[in-house]
């Protein structure tokens, strides 16, 4: 499963979009404050740091993009867990 595109959203849900053009809504809060995901407790960091690298969802650490310095989940976990969506950037346009 490889992601293209991240979206984050309200209440630490992400919209998350996939080569094979699933688009699905992912909720991270469940890992909000526990261990390495301490950080995702400050809103501007979740909001500004969302990103994709290893083609999945992540955070950038230090703003380069850095794929060995981010943190970053599971495409399948998002895959199977999350919620298929309609295009929440559709209505953006």
């Amino acid at each position: 499963m490889q992601i293209i595109q991240v979206y984050p959203m309200e209440n630490y849900d992400v919209a998350v979009y996939f080569v094979d053009g699933n688009i699905k809504k992912y909720n991270v809060s469940h890992l909000v404050g526990k261990g390495i995901f301490k950080v995702l407790e400050d809103k501007d960091f979740y909001i500004n740091n969302c990103t994709v690298l290893n083609n999945t969802l992540a955070w950038t650490f230090d703003g380069n993009y850095d794929p060995y310095n981010c943190l970053d989940i599971d495409p399948f976990v998002i895959y199977e867990k999350g919620i298929s969506i309609e295009d929440p950037l559709k209505s953006l346009a």
